[in-house]
């Protein structure tokens, strides 16, 4: 009987190591004779020569495996211990190509629909990338999915993620509590996602030291964001100053996205969008990626897909009633500009002939 070591470095206990460290368990089930043993961040393995290197290649795969998509499960392990030994000494064997992430729950993330891979293939492509569509397209979710796998694996240091506070018809003003209270609410899909994503214990460490920060688009002023994968959500109520400020916050090693639906702009009426004029600003810049959803990506309930149509059908059919009626009134002021025609008994007289 020999010994060897492995230490774990910069891996979550409770994610690498199961529940009741029921992933070692399960590895030391498979090799009768041996014995595994965890303690802290170290796992002793005491066996033959020959087990110990097998155990040891897919311990090794198991900790890539896990800085690659943050989880182990049950069936990761199972994947690793069917393969023979030459397979598993060194190799990472990946879920599925297309995989994000896994969840929290170790259930996997990933692209649903073409125009999703094809925002995951541009991201990894530039570091600003602006992606349009209707509500229930994944936008914000896969996004913050790409920011969370991009810190895992140790690709930015940082994650922050930012939301213009635009009324939605209601005031701030009737919600309780102080200005964190009032505005957290805004912000509740974005925790809702990263909670499917991240075990509360980490999540709630990421945050506390400022590894994951969640604030309004107004406290990004006069900061440098460096090293770190920053996502603009609901871009479309920026004003034109507002995403100005922002774009010219990315540092030199900064990955951005910029998510917005242009059907649900809360900007007063006369407000342009910044967004939109953003996009017409930026659009043959080289180096910037474009990725537009539409309603085929709505991966909600079956009636959004219904909703998200009616809408616009609606939208369209306005527009046209609107543009009838700027026509009319623009031919009743073209006629109430020409010349009135009086009848000869309404003429001014010429006094000077009638004499």
């Amino acid at each position: 009987m020999v010994e060897k070591t492995v230490t774990l470095e910069n891996v979550s206990l409770l994610e690498f190591l199961g529940p009741d460290n029921q992933n070692i368990r399960q590895l030391a089930a498979a090799f009768p004779g041996s014995r595994i043993v965890s303690r802290g961040n170290e796992i002793k393995i005491q066996g033959q020569t020959e087990v110990i290197a097998r155990i040891n290649a897919i311990l090794s795969s198991l900790i890539e495996h896990y800085h690659q998509y943050g989880q182990i499960t049950e069936k990761t392990v199972n994947q690793y211990l069917s393969v023979t030994s030459e397979e598993a000494e060194g190799r990472v064997l990946a879920a599925s190509p297309d995989v994000i992430l896994f969840g929290a729950k170790g259930g996997v993330i990933k692209a649903k629909t073409a125009n999703q891979q094809k925002l995951v293939d541009t991201v990894m492509k530039h570091d600003l990338t602006f992606t349009l569509g209707p509500a229930g397209t994944g936008k914000t979710y896969i996004s913050e999915a790409l920011a969370v796998r991009a810190l895992k694996n140790k690709e930015v240091k940082k994650i922050i993620i930012s939301r213009p506070v635009v009324e939605a018809g209601e005031s701030l003003g009737f919600l309780p509590g102080d200005m964190k209270e009032k505005v957290d609410p805004y912000m509740r899909p974005i925790y809702d996602a990263l909670e499917d994503m991240i075990p509360p214990e980490k999540l709630k460490f990421y945050q506390e030291n400022k590894i994951i920060e969640i604030a309004p688009l107004a406290y990004m002023r006069g900061r440098t964001l460096n090293n770190a994968f920053v996502l603009l959500d609901e871009a479309q109520n920026t004003t034109p100053s507002q995403i100005k400020m922002f774009l010219t916050r990315m540092g030199p090693t900064a990955r951005v996205m910029v998510n917005g639906d242009r059907s649900q702009i809360d900007l007063p009426t006369r407000q342009k969008s910044g967004l939109m004029q953003a996009l017409d600003i930026l659009k043959d810049v080289p180096g910037i990626g474009f990725v537009e959803m539409t309603v085929e990506d709505v991966v909600r309930h079956r009636l959004v897909k219904e909703i998200v149509l009616a809408y616009d059908k609606f939208d369209v059919a306005e527009q046209r009633r609107e543009a009838q009626n700027k026509n009319y009134q623009n031919r009743d002021r073209r006629d109430d500009r020409r010349p009135v025609e009086l009848p000869e008994s309404d003429l001014p007289v010429n006094h000077e002939q009638a004499l």
